[in-house]
């Protein structure tokens, strides 16, 4: 069995198999080969794993992500955050951080900000002084921000595969998220100042007003989901319909943006999107299904126990663990395998679950832009047309900063916990 579901799944991926298919031989092998098992089994996992309410948030947040993406609704947000930045010392890259993190409270789509926000600030930063590295790399690592910032696709995954409040999930990524924010911001505030980047507009009470009015509708839009939820309006799959009607309104009738047309394109593009999350969801419950039953996971906490690991030792290796994954898998895939072997262990050592989930998160969400495989570099290649070597120079410094970010999220429980206990 450690064959089929450990050696086997890092040929594949070395051999650039997609992760859906990686994961399907796997259980394959080990449904046919090793395990006692009819193939119907298979199909009955499958498929069984798909079936569960929650789930249905993740089309209808894909959905209201696409809207609001392809209405115009980017170039808005960037009119706003750098209308309230004013003569800040690197106001532009500062409105890079704030942009990607309130697209990250729309949509939840790390991939999808770097591309919006590559094609309208790229060109900007670039001729602003800030070079192509150091421009490229600023916009694939400010994207991972979205994924820690509610409403988040992968929080969603973690608290199905772990079995922990989503709302909880989602007050709790509130505040690191916004310290990888403000990390990022002062990062780039001071590599303004070294650069001697000359400052890029100014503060002025008018045009910060009418950039407010301008975005305030997609601004609403995290504000109604998220209170929606804490103020038990709806559950998240329930507000995740509320935010497509929302940006649907907003689309066609307030700024006027999109057709009818393009709102059936708009769904198409998200079922597409996401039916490859639903697949790899699909075949990464069975793996999970097949270590659970194995007694895996009992025999890993079993061997912590005897290591008489510490919580402190414990997280550390979590960190380097899921830091070095990270570069490899995606989020949906690295937390459907791992949280199910991950938080017993945790949970055994004291460890509150929902502080765990969002350092999961955290610690895949720089996956996201680190070297050599990160998704989001992929993305920002295709936006800015430079070598991969380049953009690997661009993004270490910010890898540096957001592990930093990382560490202090990992040590100091209150910054996950602090909001969801004051509820």
């Amino acid at each position: 069995m450690i064959a089929s579901l450990a050696v086997l799944p890092v040929l594949l991926l070395v051999l650039g198999t997609p992760v859906f298919l990686v994961f399907l031989a796997a259980v394959a092998v080990t449904f046919f080969f090793v395990l006692p098992l009819p193939p119907v089994a298979l199909h009955q996992v499958l498929f069984g794993g798909l079936d569960n309410y929650a789930l249905l948030a993740i089309p209808f947040f894909v959905f209201a992500g696409e809207l609001m993406g392809t209405s115009g609704i980017a170039s808005r947000l960037i009119a706003w955050v750098l209308a309230m930045v004013g003569r800040l010392p690197g106001s532009l890259a500062v409105s890079t951080v704030g942009a990607s993190t309130v697209l990250g409270a729309i949509s939840g789509s790390s991939v999808a900000a770097v591309a919006a926000l590559g094609k309208t600030l790229y060109p900007k930063l670039e001729s602003a002084g800030y070079g192509k590295e150091r421009a490229a790399g600023l916009l694939a690592s400010s994207g991972a921000i979205d994924i820690v910032i509610p409403p988040s696709i992968a929080m969603i995954l973690y608290g199905l595969a772990a079995e922990q409040s989503i709302p909880r999930l989602f007050m709790a990524g509130i505040l690191p998220g916004m310290l990888l924010a403000l990390m990022m911001c002062a990062f780039v505030i001071v590599m303004a100042i070294v650069l001697r980047i000359p400052v890029v507009g100014r503060f002025d009470p008018a045009i910060a007003w009418a950039a407010t009015r301008n975005a305030l509708a997609a601004l609403l839009m995290p504000v109604f989901v998220i209170g929606g939820i804490y103020n038990g309006w709806f559950s998240p799959t329930e507000a995740g319909g509320f935010a497509c009607l929302y940006a649907i309104v907003v689309a066609r009738f307030v700024y006027r943006t999109m057709s009818w047309g393009d709102i059936v394109r708009a769904a198409g593009n998200s079922a597409m999107l996401s039916a490859q999350i639903l697949v790899i969801v699909a075949t990464a419950g069975v793996v999970t299904w097949v270590l659970t039953t194995q007694g895996v996971p009992q025999a890993i906490v079993a061997w912590i126990e005897a290591l008489d690991m510490s919580a402190v030792t414990f997280l550390l290796a979590v960190n380097v663990v899921l830091l070095v994954i990270g570069c490899f898998l995606d989020p949906t895939s690295a937390i459907l395998v791992f949280a199910p072997l991950l938080v017993p262990i945790a949970i055994s050592l004291g460890i509150d679950p929902i502080h765990f989930g969002i350092v999961m998160t955290v610690n895949l969400a720089i996956g996201m832009f680190t070297p050599p495989f990160g998704l989001n570099i992929f993305v920002a290649q295709s936006v800015t047309g430079l070598p991969a070597h380049s953009l690997y120079r661009g993004v270490l410094p910010y890898v540096a900063v957001q592990i930093t970010a990382l560490i202090i999220i990992t040590y100091v429980p209150a910054l996950s916990l602090a909001l969801g206990q004051a509820l």
